[in-house]
């Protein structure tokens, strides 16, 4: 028995990016092979409206032909700063049909960020969602002397023309005026002729983990050769996603957009984040992409609910739990399944994984996930319930994905094996090197931070510790800055201590791990916010009207902060009984760490990470860097004051 039977043979689709000279190339390639064929669906009035290529085309070309009247010339920039949704894919392909470069922005972003990226790129038109992004790049807009224009999806409330209190440099207008713009055809015609392999296409700009945010361009040759070049994966004609990650970032705009225009098939856009689990049984997708925080969320959801549930449904729930964890172990050992387990593992199915499958609508054939590890536990777990999570790996500035596991090619814990036209190798620090048609050209006005990207025999130095198994397989053990190294000289990798802390108790969202030049291992944990707005409903602090409201603003944007939770958590972590969960599960960590990876103090932070405060990304990656700095002396007191933080275990 092969769990790979869980992506069944497909028909497959023939791409058009072979062939093609650019992304606008490519894109008409794809209305002239299936004109009639649904590019995408989107929520109106309570039911799907489909949209077809050739409709498409008609709309993004629109949007080309007003910018080029405009005088936006060739290499030109527009940024997008939005939700995922229809406007988003035909400015990004107007701007593409144009030869311009085109940027996303996540709407998350702070106004400060926001202006950095506008002024930065030197964006002359940004297409804006509505009136909170409009007001903020008008806040910024003094300082950004390219700017001509803001285009607002939704006008609703929002003045066009020229902005009262500013100079006449830039104008408001609504969307649906670019969009009545005559085709000019000949001019779109000249353009995509002048369109060079080595041109930039778009510029991506990094999360920002290690400083102010980098934009790395990625030029035609770069995207087309990815999208060629193939990942090992077979899409079927009919296939299907619900869209709902940022296009701002790299995954999302590559491996998902422009793979479905290459290949042709279709997408469901989520009306809104916190639809995603009513829509995705409306949908019933077959392909589903999402971040591991996603599935450890979900791991932790599930396993909260079992325990909880009367006796008898636990046991069965376990039973079957127990029989899928054993046919993924002896897959991946390479061992048959004996035919006793087999019928085991088809009635589990039947009795409970089944039944999980239907959350998502029961088509879902892949999963894909990537941009951060994921806990091996949740991994095998997911694979025992008949959901194929793929792992795969890669950066910005190599073109979204460089390794990545597949159907047949599956190894539980890595990254998977390298692209075939992709060249990989390890430096003598253990550093992921990679070469080939991916790696980007530079960051755009930054030669220093590019020289030091890639050397001078064009590999480019990824900063993530790796290792490599005898048939090709990658593991990422750390980021090369983030390996600490303590007073007595041993090197720790802190993603191990974090991720084996994380797993042992839902209460705990993120961990950072703190020893650089210190005597041992502290760390610094938050509460889950959903979790502890259970536990502290049950305990009655909070009413189930303000758990409702709070989780559904927490569910529409995990990175939100609703009124009145930082308080909470910072009660429900002052609790004896939430420290004693905390401090054992960093003690049940513990035991499965060398015994200078052991954590011996911990501190509870009274609140959530947050982005406004510039401590993780709109990716949520921890930024290790500006945790360092900002709770700098809160960890120095952990070492100095006995009765600061928690003690897990004797220290020296």
């Amino acid at each position: 028995m092969n769990l790979d039977h869980l992506s069944p043979p497909v028909r497959l689709t023939e791409g058009v990016a072979k062939g093609s000279s650019s992304i606008g190339d490519m894109f008409e390639r794809r209305v002239a092979a299936s004109p009639h064929r649904r590019a995408w669906r989107a929520k109106q009035a309570g039911g799907w409206r489909e949209s077809t290529w050739r409709e498409v085309r008609d709309q993004a070309a629109a949007v080309a032909s007003w910018l080029c009247a405009r005088g936006l010339e060739l290499g030109d920039t527009v940024l997008v700063v939005g939700s995922t949704r229809s406007q988003w894919y035909l400015c990004d392909l107007g701007g593409q049909l144009g030869g311009l470069v085109t940027v996303g922005a996540y709407p998350t972003l702070s106004v400060e960020q926001l202006g950095y990226v506008i002024e930065h790129s030197d964006a002359k038109v940004v297409f804006a969602e509505g009136a909170k992004e409009v007001a903020a790049v008008r806040e910024v807009a003094a300082r950004c002397p390219k700017l001509q224009c803001i285009v607002v999806w939704e006008p609703d409330g929002i003045e066009p023309g020229h902005a009262p209190g500013h100079e006449p440099g830039y104008e408001v207008v609504p969307f649906s005026e670019v969009l009545k713009a005559a085709v000019d055809e000949d001019e779109l015609r000249r353009r995509r002729e002048a369109i060079e392999p080595d041109h930039v296409a778009i510029v991506v700009y990094t999360s920002g983990t290690t400083g102010p945010p980098k934009g790395a361009m990625l030029t035609q040759a770069n995207l087309l050769a990815f999208l060629s070049g193939g990942v090992g994966v077979e899409f079927d004609e009919d296939d299907e996603n619900l869209s709902f990650l940022p296009m701002a970032h790299v995954a999302e705009r590559i491996a998902g957009f422009y793979m479905r225009v290459n290949v042709g098939i279709s997408t469901a856009l989520a009306s809104s984040v916190p639809a995603v689990l009513e829509e995705i049984k409306e949908v019933r997708p077959t392909l589903f992409g999402a971040v591991p925080r996603i599935f450890e969320k979900a791991y932790d959801r599930i396993q909260a609910q079992v325990d909880q549930a009367p006796p008898m449904r636990q046991k069965v729930f376990r039973w079957a739990e127990g029989v899928g964890l054993a046919v993924v172990d002896r897959w991946q050992r390479g061992e048959p399944v004996r035919l006793s387990l087999r019928l085991q593992y088809r009635l589990a199915d039947r009795l409970v994984f089944s039944k999980i499958r239907e959350v998502f609508g029961g088509r879902v054939r892949m999963f894909v996930t990537g941009a951060a590890p994921i806990p091996s536990q949740v991994l095998r777990f997911f694979w025992a319930l008949g959901f194929p999570v793929f792992e795969a790996y890669g950066q910005t500035e190599a073109t979204v994905i460089t390794h990545v596991n597949r159907p047949g090619s599956t190894r539980l814990g890595s990254v998977g094996r390298a692209l075939s036209f992709i060249e990989h190798r390890l430096a003598d620090d253990g550093e992921v090197l990679v070469r080939g048609p991916l790696v980007f050209r530079g960051y755009h006005k930054n030669d220093d931070a590019t020289r030091e990207a890639i050397d001078d025999d064009g590999w480019l130095h990824t900063g993530d510790i790796g290792r490599i198994d005898d048939d090709g397989y990658l593991y990422i053990v750390d980021r090369k800055k983030h390996i600490i190294i303590t007073a007595g000289g041993k090197n720790i990798t802190p993603a191990n201590i974090e991720n084996e802390v994380k797993a042992q108790d839902p209460i705990i969202s993120q961990v950072h791990a703190h020893g650089d030049r210190r005597p041992y291992v502290s760390a610094m944990v938050t509460l889950s916010p959903t979790d502890a707005l259970d536990w502290a409903q049950g305990k009655g602090m909070i009413g189930a009207d303000e758990v409702t409201r709070m989780k559904a603003e927490l569910l529409a944007n995990p990175l939100s902060r609703p009124e009145g939770l930082d308080e909470l958590l910072a009660e429900v972590g002052r609790r004896p009984e939430i420290r004693d969960r905390v401090l054992a599960a960093v003690r049940r960590a513990n035991a499965k760490l060398s015994q200078v990876e052991k954590v011996k103090r911990v501190m509870v932070l009274e609140r959530e990470l947050s982005i406004e405060e510039d401590e993780i990304t709109p990716t949520l990656k921890v930024k290790r860097k500006n945790i360092e700095k900002g709770f700098a002396e809160r960890f120095d007191r952990l070492y100095a004051e006995d009765g600061y933080g928690l003690t897990v275990e004797g220290k020296g």
